[in-house]
């Protein structure tokens, strides 16, 4: 699995660290997530899924 974001489609809404806090975290000066693990182990597929479908802004793209 490989997670990617575009920060600049990024709203800042944190959804993100809410379904996943061990794959995104936010910047603290303006919120926008950052990438914590591109290549997270099978296991958290899952919560990679939810983060991404959560996502207002579809920053979030997740290829098996």
């Amino acid at each position: 699995m490989r997670i990617e974001i575009d920060q600049d489609k990024c709203c800042a809404a944190g959804q993100c660290v809410l379904a996943a806090d061990d794959l995104f975290d936010q910047r603290d000066e303006d919120g926008v997530v950052v990438l914590l693990e591109a290549t997270p182990p099978e296991a958290a597929l899952d919560r990679a899924r939810e983060a991404a479908a959560l996502c207002p802004a579809a920053a979030i793209d997740v290829h098996v």
